[in-house]
């Protein structure tokens, strides 16, 4: 697809997304093309400006672009599809039948997120539900569940995750309980790098759409709570936006665009 997109230049290929991306045509025939992502989370990801994706985290700093994450995480992360469903609309000429995907994504160390895409055909559904899967990734804070000996096994304290009807409750377990849940939350769980947790459930879940988003806003809800080893003081540093203002100048360009109004016509 070629046009005018954001942060695009004329007859230059545009994504889906609205991102310009470099075509270059391979020795083995033009049909071959690559894509060279160009970041726009302020062009510092590419350059190791960031080093972790806490930095990125740590300055509330909204990630729309998947290459990030495969920046940061890309060797680790697994994904997995949960559940690939058929969904109709009924229209005046029939019933229009598309494909619900439900993937869940992460590196089994304090990382996971959940994605759903709908879309007419399946391998098109799951692409784009891993594309959404690795945009709402989120850190997972890990505890202890008594004395801290060894690497943190479970989760720092009690947490609870609503979706529709569904309410999950996550509850720190002793070292050597596994997970006890349903499959859907233990892999969920599995994912995110929890060795130990008791779950319990309450309300349709039967609907896996429903349960697997309440497992991952109680999973997500980890971080809400800040445990005595986070009570650390605060120092308070500049915005991204603001310390690197001298590279964004470089890499970004401002057009002006002046609005011309049209000439008043006189009614008789």
């Amino acid at each position: 697809m070629h046009g005018v997109g954001k942060g695009g230049t004329a007859g230059s290929p545009v994504t889906p997304e609205g991102h310009s991306r470099a075509i270059s045509l391979t020795a083995h025939g033009a049909g071959q093309v690559r894509f060279d992502w160009g970041p726009c989370l302020l062009h510092k990801a590419q350059h190791s400006k960031w080093q972790q994706l806490a930095e990125i985290y740590l300055f509330s700093l909204p990630i729309k672009e998947s290459e990030i994450i495969d920046f940061f995480l890309g060797a680790s992360l697994k994904d997995e599809v949960l559940k690939i469903m058929p969904v109709q609309k009924q229209t005046r000429a029939g019933q229009r039948t598309r494909f619900k995907a439900f993937v869940a994504i992460g590196d089994y160390n304090g990382h996971i997120g959940v994605g759903v895409k709908c879309s007419k055909e399946v391998p098109t559904t799951i692409r784009g539900a891993i594309i959404l899967a690795k945009l709402s990734i989120v850190p997972v804070q890990r505890g202890y569940w008594g004395n801290k000996i060894g690497k943190p096994h479970t989760i720092p304290c009690k947490v609870t995750g609503r979706c529709g009807s569904v309410l999950v409750w996550l509850i720190p377990a002793p070292r050597g309980t596994s997970i006890v849940s349903a499959p859907v939350p233990k892999k969920l769980l599995m994912m995110a790098g929890i060795d130990d947790c008791y779950t319990s459930a309450r309300g349709c879940i039967s609907t896996l759409d429903n349960f697997a988003k309440a497992t991952f806003d109680a999973i997500s809800k980890t971080y809400s709570y800040l445990t005595p080893d986070l009570w650390k003081e605060t120092v308070f540093t500049k915005s991204p936006y603001q310390e690197f203002t001298d590279h964004l100048v470089k890499t970004h360009t401002r057009v002006s665009v002046q609005r011309t109004q049209a000439p008043a016509v006189a009614m008789t």
